[in-house]
């Protein structure tokens, strides 16, 4: 890998902001300092007025590979992000056929290492017959185990007492759980099927999906992880309510730790009015107040990392009846730009969002020489410059294969200008560089 220098420009790094020279070699950091001089790097950048951050590192994605080519692949989405300002990314066990077997992660694994133009890891499934695979699973080998602890798809749906207490009990690593109580969504929605027919209206999707039904879930998951000593992660957090079961605590201190989503902190249940099924997901984008307390809970350390969990579908699937349109939405690619409206708005300190989409997701995870400005580490870097008139999304092309965003009629006030993955140049300028290839995560546990 060639070398090369970023000059002038503001590190954001463990809680500081400093300007300074950063130098780059074969693929890792080489050189922090106020000014770096007698470097005949190749190539230079002037990253003068522009923030310079760690990558993100997005530790819940769903990129639709094996199975779903026309909703997206890990070319098409991986490029996505290197353009929001996503240098690695961790992708989630639910795909065609599911992440439930050495054979099938060997082969994400694979097709990643042919086609990613971002850092990759490998979340494994939990169904209710692979538990004896999922307790002799090497904890190096994998990026966490995924339990569905709710509605989900095929057979991973995992809500039987005595497998969720094995599970608990034997599971060798991070434990990844989404929490919805199933029996509740299903007599809610019948309630609005018995009034609307099939026309049940996409407004109606947080009372369907509401925070009792997340909140008997998530209560569940930590009962359990509390009793069994288990690491849990409790991915997507939607509600008020759920904060009160976690801890203010430093990360280094917590065997229980959560996720927040950018579209539950961007987006709030008056939304739906207008966007409709493009921002159905699952847990559903909930109140304003909930919202607004998961923006709270970011300033301190309840909340422990930020993810997107994007999870792409086809405009044409979208337009579908409430029944049959899928929850997922397009995140990667605007990623960071549209977390920096929290900073720009006052909201969350730039040093926080950093630490909360980079620093602790390297910690939560165990993830080798990532995450953090410092020598020595990976180069996994990402320029963001100011636009003092706002950057219409509209006006870029969309990378992700299923071709449209809910951010679509926003602008936002920053843009990633340069993405590096692993010391390589990923995103400039606006262009994907075809040529760069993501490396494998390496976990130290």
């Amino acid at each position: 890998m060639n070398s090369l220098l970023i000059r002038n420009a503001r590190l954001v790094n463990e809680g500081q902001e400093f300007d300074a020279d950063l130098l780059v070699a074969n693929g890792r950091i080489e050189k922090i300092a106020p000014s770096i001089e007698g470097q005949n790097a190749p190539i230079e950048i002037d990253a003068q007025g522009q923030w310079l951050l760690p990558g993100m590192i997005d530790d819940q994605v769903h990129f639709r590979e094996p199975g779903a080519p026309d909703k997206g692949s890990l070319y098409s989405e991986s490029r996505a992000a290197v353009a929001g300002g996503i240098t690695s990314f961790m992708d989630m066990p639910n795909t065609q056929p599911a992440t439930l077997t050495l054979e099938a992660l060997a082969d994400k694994k694979a097709r990643a290492a042919r086609y990613s133009a971002a850092n990759y890891g490998f979340h494994f499934g939990v169904s209710n017959d692979n538990l004896d695979i999922v307790a002799a699973l090497d904890p190096r080998k994998v990026a966490g185990v995924k339990v569905f602890m709710g509605a989900s798809t095929g057979n991973m749906l995992v809500d039987d007492p005595r497998v969720l207490e094995r599970l608990f009990a034997q599971v060798p690593t991070i434990l990844l759980a989404h929490c919805e109580h199933t029996p509740s969504i299903q007599a809610n929605e019948q309630r609005f099927s018995n009034r609307f027919g099939e026309a049940i209206p996409a407004v109606a999707h947080p009372l369907i999906r509401d925070a009792e039904a997340c909140y008997r879930s998530s209560s569940l998951a930590v009962e359990l992880a509390r009793r069994h000593g288990t690491r849990l992660h409790v991915l997507h957090l939607t509600s008020a309510r759920e904060l009160a079961l976690l801890e203010d605590k430093p990360l280094a201190q917590k065997r229980i730790t959560a996720e927040v989503c950018l579209h539950h902190l961007l987006f709030d249940d008056r939304d739906y009015a207008r966007l409709g099924h493009q921002i159905k997901c699952n847990p559903a984008i909930k109140t304003r107040a909930d919202r607004d307390a998961l923006r709270q809970a970011l300033l301190s350390n309840v909340l422990d990392v930020i993810g997107t969990d994007h999870a792409p579908h086809t405009w044409a699937q979208k337009q579908l009846p409430y029944r049959q349109a899928p929850s997922g939405l397009p995140l990667v690619q605007h990623a960071l730009p549209a977390l920096l409206e929290l900073v720009a708005d006052g909201l969350l300190p730039l040093t926080t969002l950093v630490a909360k989409t980079s620093h602790r997701v390297a910690d939560l995870f165990a993830i080798r020489d990532r995450g953090y400005l410092r020598e020595g580490y990976w180069a996994d870097l990402v320029l963001i410059k100011p636009e003092p008139h706002g950057k219409p999304v509209s006006s870029q092309p969309i990378l992700g294969r299923c071709g449209w965003t809910p951010f679509v009629e926003r602008s936002f006030r920053h843009s990633v200008s340069t993405t590096l993955v692993s010391g390589c140049l990923a995103w400039h300028e606006g262009q994907v560089q075809d040529s760069c290839q993501g490396l494998p995560l390496h976990f130290q546990r």
